[in-house]
């Protein structure tokens, strides 16, 4: 409400929407009500209680229900208030005699602490079999052959059951306005039948409430309210009627429904989905109040009716899809099959139209337009898509008139009054623009939508309108607006999109484009698989750690142990993460550990493969086998180890490790950290077995690793084990003189290979972060040979590997991408290392580097 420039107070229906229509104090007549604490004292009571109850108000308040009612009706209403379900729950006692001998129908409900109990006078109507009068309606339901006709069998049910002279039933648009899509009537009273209710007749707060009570009935326009007494309680606060069953009526609606010439009314609500579809909207023309037995089977009713509508709408949205799914699939075959389709905007539109009807389509790809059909002239489309890109990204936009959201398409909205934008990208913003022209059309209206009301006999508050006279309304500068279902099927081809430029773009343009579900997945695996990674060498670290021992023989330990599982990442790696062989496993191990002593290891089994789990898992095994054998066991003599494996019936793969010839064996006096890796890593990790004894003749373990860890696969090639790797601790040679350079963006990374370097006899190590550095480095010093780190985080080191070698300095890149790195052509014969950085690896690498 607003003072207008004459002074007068400018009104219009949105003032229905604070009227605090549950909170009125009062019940319609033909019922009363008790407002009941926990332990059934009268703490309420409306005003006529006398006249059902034989008591007035006053004498009723602070007494016993159990007293007024009788202990068998109290009993039966405690059992029906037991069964209430959730904070909107109202159950229903029909035929109960209280202490009085007087038949009522019961409804109640709790209000927070407060039991609310309404009665009105039980009817002598004709009784009803509930279960075979629902059976019958679902069944002519199920008859319809459409919506339509489902609409209108509907409202004649409804009708049947209550008697009213007319039924409607009463869509909700998105705009908040109603549209009537089904009315059954009376003859001679004419028919609102696709009449359109604007959304100020239902104010918001009755719109929540017909979600909360689904039920709702007027009796009587012209009865007067019942008052509650007390009007306010202890606190000074109204009672809540939300969910009663008697609530008194708006004046503002009564006065409504008198403008009508309305003298009852009931509704249904239609919940679909948890949202108020529409209402069954019931009118009568005088007086009238169905038994509350009968208008309870018509509240059921509404509850299966919105049953049966959801069950109808998903299985056409379903079969709406699944059409679109299958054009979807049809696009991007063909793209697959000719990439240059996606340049012909005319071949496009013709296959998004089969899903989401258009009259109009516009590709925006790198800041250019291809459009055809009915669309904006070519100088409109910069600003659609800065007013898009203005948006939240990677979601879709549609609006059936386009001119509300940016106001210049008025221009053109005879042949693009609606858009639905489908964004392809997120940077930079790429669209697949559908439009749809102007739709001209006539809106019957129930009276002037637009007229505001004016101040009238409710003070200062709201007069409704008072003309319910057909108003036409001619609607210009819309589209057909774009419905949910296509909405969502707009979502399936915007992912459908995104794929098909993802796959026709250049590798800089993939990395930009990609979507963020798949971003967000490679992201989370990439930091789960790092987390496991740290927290098992932060487990190493620990366990490896000896108070007593000597710190470098822990640090070799330390770094004989990581080595081991460097390797055996670098083994699953080649395969693409895939299962890698058992044997090729058992040779590196022998041979980066034992160097000479490898030979001195007998194998004997089939072509096993190693899941990565398993692979990772066995080479820690392995390597601690072979070091204690080397320190303690027959390696560290003159002995031998003799490797088998089978695999069992169970398909399980059993391995036995035998050494012999070497020194008596004496089982440990303490379980070391290698000795739990032998004996609890395959149970622990793998749910195998362990099983390590200690004879004089040498130590024995026997091992099992259940079949969904491994593969069986003769025919696979298996790479040849690396050349052997120096003993951790052994003497580096001295490969080095000079100055080298090493560019790596970790520092700790960078201080590791700084040691190695040096080990290897470089008299300096220069380091640098990043290509500027590096080249101030290359400008003052000359450098022996350089070690590259190829991705240095938003730069890459081959624009100075091109300086090095015009410069004629050797070099060799480092990467921590293993096989997936592909070098360009210039560098495709360049010598590569693996990460992480090892006194072996380097040694080799270098030793290869100067020797070419």
């Amino acid at each position: 409400m607003r003072l207008a420039k004459d002074g007068n107070f400018e009104v219009d229906l949105t003032n229905c929407d604070r009227e605090p229509i549950h909170e009125l104090g009062a019940v319609q007549s033909f019922g009363f009500l008790l407002a009941l604490s926990i332990d059934w004292l009268v703490r309420r009571v409306s005003a006529n209680a006398e006249a059902f109850l034989g008591k007035s108000a006053e004498d009723l308040l602070g007494t016993s229900a159990v007293e007024l009612l009788g202990d068998h009706a109290v009993h039966t209403l405690r059992n029906r208030l037991a069964m209430l379900r959730g904070n909107d729950a109202v159950e229903r006692v029909f035929g109960l005699k209280i202490a009085s001998g007087r038949c009522f129908d019961f409804a109640l409900h709790m209000i927070g602490d407060t039991i609310i109990l309404e009665g009105e006078d039980c009817r002598d109507d004709p009784s009803t079999d509930i279960g075979s009068a629902i059976r019958a309606m679902m069944a002519r339901l199920d008859e319809t052959a459409d919506a339509s006709s489902f609409y209108r069998e509907g409202a004649r049910q409804v009708r049947a059951l209550t008697g009213f002279d007319r039924v409607m039933v009463y869509r909700f648009d998105r705009d908040g306005s109603g549209v009537v899509v089904a009315e059954a009537a009376r003859a001679g009273i004419g028919s609102f039948l696709d009449l359109r209710y604007p959304a100020s007749d239902i104010p918001q707060q009755a719109r929540r409430l017909y979600v909360r009570t689904p039920f709702r009935i007027i009796a009587d326009v012209d009865a007067e309210p019942v008052p509650i007494l007390p009007r306010l309680d202890e606190n000074g606060a109204p009672i809540d009627l939300s969910l009663s069953v008697l609530r008194s009526v708006s004046p503002i609606h009564i006065e409504y429904l008198k403008n009508m010439g309305v003298g009852a009314s009931l509704s249904i609500s239609i919940i679909v989905e948890g949202q108020l579809w529409g209402l069954f909207a019931c009118h009568h023309y005088a007086a009238r109040c169905p038994s509350f037995e009968r208008r309870s089977i018509a509240e059921l009713f509404g509850q299966m009716f919105a049953l049966k509508l959801e069950s109808r709408e998903r299985k056409e949205l379903a079969a709406y899809e699944l059409a679109a799914r299958f054009s979807s699939d049809r696009l991007l075959a063909a793209v697959a099959g000719d990439s240059t389709l996606l340049d012909n905007p005319e071949w496009l539109g013709t296959m998004m139209r089969e899903t989401v009807p258009s009259d109009g389509i516009a590709i925006w790809l790198d800041g250019k337009v291809a459009y055809s059909g009915m669309t904006p002239p070519a100088e409109a489309f910069g600003a659609i898509t800065r007013r898009l890109n203005a948006m939240a990204a990677g979601k879709i936009f549609a609006t059936d008139r386009l001119a509300d959201t940016l106001p210049a398409a008025a221009d053109y909205d005879d042949v693009a009054a609606g858009m639905l934008a489908i964004p392809i990208s997120r940077r930079p913003r790429d669209y697949v623009l559908l439009f749809r022209q102007e739709k001209i059309r006539t809106v019957k209206w129930a009276g002037d939508p637009h007229k505001p009301a004016q101040l009238g006999p409710n003070g200062p508050r709201l007069t409704p309108r008072e003309s319910f006279e057909l108003w036409s309304q001619e609607v210009r500068g819309r589209s057909e607006p774009f419905t949910n279902a296509e909405l969502r099927v707009a979502e399936m081809l915007r992912a459908s999109l995104i794929e098909v430029v993802l796959r026709l773009s250049d590798d800089a343009q993939e990395e930009r484009r990609r979507f963020s579900e798949r971003q967000e997945l490679l992201i989370a695996e990439l930091n789960h698989r790092v987390r496991n990674i740290l927290s098992l060498i932060r487990g190493l670290v620990r366990q490896s750690l000896d108070p007593e021992g000597d710190a470098r023989d822990t640090i070799h330990l330390l770094e004989g142990r990581i080595e081991s599982l460097a390797r055996a990442h670098d083994q699953i790696t080649q395969d693409n993460w895939s299962a890698a062989p058992l044997l090729r496993l058992i040779e590196t191990e022998a041979a980066a550990y034992l160097a000479g002593k490898a030979g001195r290891v007998e194998t004997e089994g089939p072509a096993v493969m190693l899941h990565p789990q398993a692979f990772s898992t066995l080479a820690l095994v392995l390597h601690e086998l072979m070091t204690n054998s080397a320190k303690y066991g027959a390696l560290s003599d003159n002995g031998s180890v003799h490797i088998a494996w089978s695999v069992d019936r169970e398909g399980d793969l059993a391995i036995e490790w035998r050494e012999r010839g070497g020194p008596a064996v004496q089982p440990p006096k303490r379980q070391g950290f290698g000795t739990t890796i032998i004996t609890r890593s395959i149970p622990y990790d793998l749910g195998g077995r362990a099983d390590v004894r200690y004879p004089l003749t040498g130590l024995e373990a026997d091992f099992s690793v259940p079949a969904r860890h491994i593969e069986i696969d003769p025919g696979r090639a298996v790479r040849p084990a690396p050349p052997p790797e120096p003993a951790p601790g052994a003497t580096a040679p001295k490969l080095l003189s000079g100055v080298v350079l090493l560019v790596e963006d970790s520092l700790i990374i960078a201080m590791d290979a700084e040691d190695i370097l040096t080990r290897l006899g470089a008299r300096r190590v220069v380091t640098a972060a990043t290509l500027s550095q590096a080249r101030e480095e290359i400008a003052r010093e000359v450098f022996e040979a350089a070690v590259l780190d190829v991705n240095l985080g938003a730069e890459t080191s081959l624009p100075l590997a091109d300086d090095l070698a015009a410069a004629g300095v050797p070099f060799l890149f480092a990467t921590g991408y293993g096989e997936q790195l592909k070098l360009p052509a210039d560098h495709a014969a360049a010598l590569v290392t693996q990460k992480p950085y090892t006194l072996a690896s380097i040694s080799r690498a270098i030793a290869d580097l100067l020797a070419k």
